[in-house]
């Protein structure tokens, strides 16, 4: 094997659930993960600030092509708002802007501005945020001390509960879309209380259909890799077709399968009517991601080569 060669890594294929520390951004985590399983491929299902912990599956090799959907889950959160301060990034990590005294404000009351939370809301994406503004991203312009325009976005929040609410903090258990920023959820229940709030800690407890149970620390990871080598985190892979558990799987004949791996849509007896579904060969192989089609076939997306 050639130096070029080795510098390329590993083709090794699955989905790490890490549970990422405080601390570090989340790309950062995504590099240590490579370099430990020294993978070919690797790639991350969406940021969490530095401040932030919890988790994050990693997707190494062919899992990377699942990425995207793992992007688009539901997610779920628990994170603690502190009341009466306002800063110039909406958490912990900025300068106070703003203060103002809590007093008033019931158990109640903090249940009354949660609920009014659930559902469709919109959102004005902050300015400390990845989001792109003329190709730039938000948060290096706030860096330089720029604030432009935000467009609201809508976002839907399926639950927001109170855990606890003590003193100056409102602790709460959010399950919401993909998009959500906490940060500002954080922000627009202080000012709905009317006395301004910043979240002062944030913790991911569910990725689509992962939660925390399953996750592994960095420091687990790099114990496992001087105590076992390389196979023992191999042992800890997710098949890629976990991070699609929710939908419907459709098992292939031979024949079916031969065309889906050309990339033709076949027409499967009893399949779904419509949207995206798992796809797996006679020997229970996972073959792939499809979509239904308008005339019920069924049409390869996302094709996987894992040997």
């Amino acid at each position: 094997m050639t130096r070029r060669q080795r510098q390329r890594g590993r083709a090794v294929n699955g989905i790490l659930l890490l549970d990422k520390p405080i601390g570090i951004t989340s790309n950062d985590a995504l590099q240590q993960v490579k370099r430990l399983y020294d993978a070919r491929k690797a790639g991350h299902t969406g940021n969490l600030d530095p401040m932030a912990s919890g988790v994050l599956p990693i997707c190494l090799g062919e899992a990377t092509k699942v990425s995207a959907f793992l992007l688009d889950a539901d997610k779920r959160y628990r994170g603690v708002c502190k009341l009466g301060v306002r800063t110039n990034t909406g958490d912990a990590d900025g300068e106070a802007i703003e203060t103002r005294p809590v007093v008033g404000i019931t158990e109640a009351r903090v249940r009354e501005v949660l609920e009014s939370f659930v559902g469709t809301i919109e959102q004005i994406p902050p300015m400390h945020s990845a989001i792109k503004y003329q190709g730039q991203p938000l948060y290096k312009l706030a860096h330089q001390g720029l604030e432009v325009e935000r467009q609201p976005r809508q976002v839907t929040l399926f639950e927001l509960t109170l855990l606890r609410f003590e003193g100056d903090e409102v602790e709460i258990d959010v399950h919401c879309s993909k998009g959500t920023y906490i940060r500002t959820l954080a922000e627009d229940i202080g000012a709905a209380l009317g006395c301004g709030a910043h979240l002062c800690q944030l913790r991911r407890t569910g990725a689509g259909p992962f939660d925390e149970a399953g996750t592994i620390t960095l420091e687990q990871l790099k114990q496992m890799l001087m105590d076992g080598g390389q196979a023992a985190l191999d042992s800890l892979l997710l098949p890629i077709e976990q991070a699609l558990a929710g939908w419907p799987a459709i098992n292939l004949s031979d024949n079916m399968a031969y065309y889906v791996r050309q990339g033709q849509a076949v027409l499967v007896p009893q399949a779904p009517t419509r949207g995206w579904v798992r796809l797996f060969g006679p020997s229970g192989d996972f073959v792939g991601v499809g979509h239904i089609l308008d005339d019920g076939r069924v049409a390869p997306k996302r094709l996987f080569r894992v040997d």
